[in-house]
């Protein structure tokens, strides 16, 4: 009876070890102290230094930040970058058009000079990271006379300058593309330096169709099993002497420090597998209380505002190609996080994710007492407090926001030019006049520009603004909605029209009345930018309430934080995702998703095929694509029993930030990109999900396929080292 009660403690402890080993978004740096020991338990056939090298070359150097929000990898010695298709939608996007509709036909390259530049995109190196807490902590002291708010320790502009101020003027000067960062960790409680390298010079190169980028579409977005060949493909160019330098005919493709090796074994179930890449933002360290805000306030109003936004959105774009490619990257973009929340709102519930958070501060409190540390209980009453107190101000806040902010695109006019040119008209300064018109008519182009349409605008207002005056209190609505009350009697859809029909924005017609014949008065009553200046107004007023208790929140959490190192210590933890270089690690594995469900970790061609409906814009399959499934023509990318592997499984920690990340096997070799999760897994940005946190990742094999067999691009095989 020992022996089994004993066996059965061991079974545990060791079950609990197991479901917990894949938690956490690693610092490169400091792998050799925490996670690389368990790692080559798991397979892992590298040293620590091959992964991140301070003094040398390794794998970090092949891994970049792709624009603000995504990850990439360099797969070239020519500078070749590969990131996920949605990733570079935004680019597609911008370079399609109806006779070059690069999002429904895809794009390939076929020479460097047919290799399109995308102004504005870069892709960052992280050349080193370093530990700057004392350095942090000293600069605070000497300056605590700017600390007015006594936030300034997590002042990202503050930081800023001090990270400069540490590596010098010089250095900056002297090293093109070099820029430097410091970022707060664990709420304030160390930092990190992160000594980085931009291009700017970046050219799209190859991109599949939409059917095949972004097959399944919002149907089986965070879902499984998938069949997304979710890819593109980027060159970075540098000037001749390989430094960042803005584009110009005359640079050339990059000669990167470091590529990733490709390799065609793919990886089978349990297999050990990394990941590394930007990270956005977690929560692991939520109180019980910023959950439950979490779920009641911020993700129910996005769920609904969003549902309504996309409803009105998509009628009008599967109605008009035109309108399809105008709205396609925003309709995307909304509902990622729809999705998002809804999915995060199931995990809270589902695993109690606000018990488990009151176990983790009733641990806190516990060692607390014992310990006399009654700082870390004040820090807890306070956040508490703050919560509750809070709770109204947010709602309104984020039902402006998602409601109007977001929802509505005349709510965000410019009207900072507009109000300069009131007063200039008044003070009947023709030079100001003269200028300011044309910064008016500057605004007006970028606001209606080639992705804008009037009568979307108008019929996403209509519902919107129904739906936030149906759940705000009448009393709690901006200013300008006493107009629809009154002169309008509620009636929304004429309220709406007006606004078009007598704004200056409201069309081309309006602006050139306008300019024929200015008048200061036109600009002060236009309904439209009344309209926005009213949402500007009572966002700043809530804006403004809230930071009320910003100061003592942040300051609490910094201390809560700090109680939980002091009492597991400094490198117990990951920190919290901050869009910084981070490593992640699992195995290949599948799940059960719900009772009598179990989802294998490989999904193949055949999947497709089984999905297709061509009567489905987000189901439909090209034809060059069926004629190679038809014959079977997947070349040596095909598994060992003759199917066509598209996408699999990991139980890898990921969130927001890594899509587009490589993700490698046991020898450093690239096997997938990272896409997205699984619907039941984002709860993981609170607290990781053992049974049910899956990353979800293109196979490389399905990637090389398309590119080599359905687009014909070999000579971007012919760049990449295949193993």
């Amino acid at each position: 009876m020992k022996k089994s009660f004993l066996s059965l403690i061991l079974i545990f402890t060791l079950t609990t070890f197991s479901l917990s080993a894949d938690e956490g978004m690693w610092m490169l740096h400091l792998l050799k102290q925490q996670k690389y020991p368990e790692m080559k338990k798991l397979g892992l056939k590298l040293r620590d230094y091959d992964i991140y090298n301070p003094n040398g070359t390794s794998i970090k150097d092949a891994v970049v930040q792709f624009g603000g929000g995504c990850t990439g990898e360099v797969i070239s010695s020519q500078g070749l970058v590969l990131t996920n298709h949605h990733c570079g939608y935004g680019q597609i996007q911008n370079h399609s058009t109806l006779e070059h509709n690069y999002l429904e036909n895809g794009f390939w390259a076929m020479t460097k000079t047919e290799e399109l530049p995308n102004p504005g995109l870069t892709v960052t190196f992280i050349d080193k990271v370093e530990e700057v807490t004392d350095y942090v902590k000293n600069c605070l002291e000497r300056d605590k006379a700017l600390d007015k708010d006594g936030i300034l320790f997590l002042s990202p502009a503050y930081l800023k300058s001090i990270a400069k101020e540490r590596v010098g003027k010089e250095f900056l000067e002297n090293n093109a593309g070099a820029d430097v960062e410091i970022k707060p960790f664990f709420d304030g409680n160390q930092y990190f330096m992160f000594i980085k390298k931009i291009y700017s010079d970046i050219r799209l190169v190859g991109a599949p169709p939409s059917s095949i980028g972004k097959f399944g579409a919002d149907t089986d977005n965070w879902m499984w099993p998938r069949h997304t060949g979710d890819f593109s493909l980027f060159r970075i160019y540098a000037d001749k002497n390989g430094n960042p330098a803005p584009y110009s005919p005359d640079n050339v493709p990059l000669k990167p420090k470091r590529w990733l090796t490709v390799s065609t074994q793919g990886a089978n179930e349990n297999d050990f597998v990394m990941i590394l890449g930007f990270p956005g933002t977690t929560y692991k360290f939520y109180t019980s209380w910023e959950v439950a805000e979490r779920r009641d306030i911020d993700n129910r109003v996005r769920i609904n505002m969003r549902r309504v936004r996309q409803e009105a959105l998509l009628n009008e774009m599967l109605a008009d190609p035109q309108v399809n490619i105008q709205y396609a990257s925003k309709y995307t973009g909304s509902t990622n996080a729809y999705k998002s929340a809804i999915g995060s709102n199931w995990a809270i519930d589902k695993r109690n994710f606000v018990m488990a958070k009151k176990r983790q501060q009733e641990r806190l409190v516990g060692w607390a007492k014992k310990k006399n540390k009654t700082q870390f209980l004040a820090a807890l009453d306070t956040l508490q407090h703050i919560v509750e107190q809070r709770s109204d101000l947010r709602f309104r806040d984020r039902m402006l926001n998602e409601g109007i902010v977001r929802g509505i695109e005349f709510a965000n006019v410019p009207v900072r030019n507009a109000d300069s040119l009131i007063r200039a008209l008044r003070n009947k300064d023709e030079k100001k006049i003269e200028n300011f018109t044309l910064l008016l008519l500057n605004d007006y182009r970028n606001f209606a520009n080639k992705n804008y349409s009037v009568e979307v605008d108008k019929k996403v207002a209509k519902a919107m603004i129904a739906e936030y005056i149906r759940l705000v209190p009448k009393d709690k609505h901006p200013d300008v909605f006493t107009v629809l009350h009154t002169e309008f009697e509620g009636d929304i859809n004429k309220y709406v029209d007006n606004i078009f029909e007598n704004s200056v924005f409201g069309s081309e017609a309006n602006l050139e009345k306008f300019l024929s014949h200015l008048t200061p008065e036109t600009l002060v009553h236009d309904p439209m930018f009344s309209f926005a200046r009213s949402v500007k107004k009572e966002e700043t007023m809530l804006k403004d309430q809230q930071d009320a208790f910003t100061r003592a929140y942040l300051i609490a959490r910094r201390s809560y934080l700090d109680g939980v190192l002091e009492m597991d210590g400094a490198t117990a933890y990951a920190p919290d995702a901050n869009l910084t270089l981070r490593l992640a690690y699992g195995q290949l594995k599948g799940y059960a998703p719900r009772d009598a469900v179990y989802y294998e970790p490989q999904t193949t061609v055949e999947g497709i095929m089984e999905k297709e409906d061509p009567g489905n814009w987000e189901f439909v399959v090209p034809e060059k694509l069926k004629e190679l499934y038809n014959k079977g023509d997947y070349g040596r990318y095909a598994l060992p029993g003759g199917k066509m592997p598209v996408a699999f499984m990991a139980s890898t920690h990921t969130t927001g930030g890594n899509s587009g990340s490589p993700v490698m096997n046991a020898g450093g070799e690239l096997i997938g990109i990272n896409f997205d999760r699984n619907w039941e897994g984002v709860g993981g940005d609170i607290q990781y999900l053992p049974d049910y946190q899956r990353s979800i990742i293109v196979d490389i094999r399905y990637v090389l396929f398309i590119i080599d067999k359905f687009a014909g691009a070999t000579h971007l095989i012919e760049e990449m080292d295949i193993q």
